[in-house]
């Protein structure tokens, strides 16, 4: 299972606290912004689907959920914002991958080079470590609503071309394609999903061990608390049980 799927099971793990409901918000706001942008017809356009499915999720009320679309479809007035990714290296010779919305470029750049610098990493140039991820659909669910075999029968009829387990959750990745084929078949079996969403995941791995996996941890979520931050993606890994210690 990937490193960043690990941290995803020790966040989920913790609980997520109602004072960062609106940081949730916030993010999901942008994405619908950033995907209303090639339609406001959710039919037509699948990232749309997809970002207002992550906002039902989440409980957003309709209205924000309404606002933001028209905001990215130009119906309603709004801050100019853009996509940026940025690549570079986290503790170790981890590969980070960083997906931001912002309003103002030179802010967000400085931002996130000064985390970088400030947890033991650093910036790298475009596509220096975006070869080493794949574009997935992720879809994680807890271990404990469904065995292995009862999700391989689902997974496979609904075209996903892997399943993972790491002890807490259940990885299952496909093609970008298959995202909403795949999510169907698991709500029709009324299946909850932990979160579903297309992400960027590792090739292969790099084994982070003491000061350096703490300070892989603890970069991870400096980036993630960032309002500009949409998604953090790295290929670190770590024991669980040191994880565990350290989270």
């Amino acid at each position: 299972m990937s490193g960043h799927s690990k941290w995803a099971t020790i966040k989920h793990k913790k609980a997520a606290l109602d004072s960062k409901r609106g940081a949730v918000f916030t993010r999901i706001i942008k994405e619908i912004t950033i995907a209303a942008r090639g339609g406001g017809d959710q039919d037509a356009n699948p990232r749309l689907r997809t970002a207002v499915a992550a906002a039902k999720a989440a409980s957003m009320p309709a209205d924000n959920i309404k606002r933001a679309i028209m905001r990215g479809t130009g119906e309603l007035e709004g801050l100019t914002i853009e996509e940026i990714r940025f690549e570079g290296y986290g503790p170790g010779g981890a590969a980070v991958l960083v997906d931001c919305v912002t309003d103002n470029r030179n802010r967000t750049v400085s931002e996130i080079r000064h985390l970088l610098s400030k947890h033991g990493g650093n910036l790298g140039e475009q596509n220096s470590v975006g070869w080493m991820f794949e574009r997935k659909s992720q879809i994680l669910i807890e271990q404990e609503r469904a065995t292995e075999d009862q999700l391989m029968n689902i997974v496979l009829d609904a075209g996903a071309d892997d399943l993972r387990g790491d002890g807490a959750l259940w990885e299952i990745l496909s093609d970008p394609n298959s995202h909403e084929q795949v999510l169907n078949a698991f709500q029709k079996a009324g299946l909850e999903t932990v979160s579903a969403q297309i992400a960027m995941i590792p090739k292969n791995l790099v084994k982070l061990e003491g000061k350096q996996a703490a300070g892989m941890l603890r970069l991870s979520e400096a980036l993630e608390e960032n309002e500009d931050v949409q998604n953090v993606y790295s290929n670190y890994d770590i024991d669980e049980d040191e994880m565990e210690a350290l989270a």
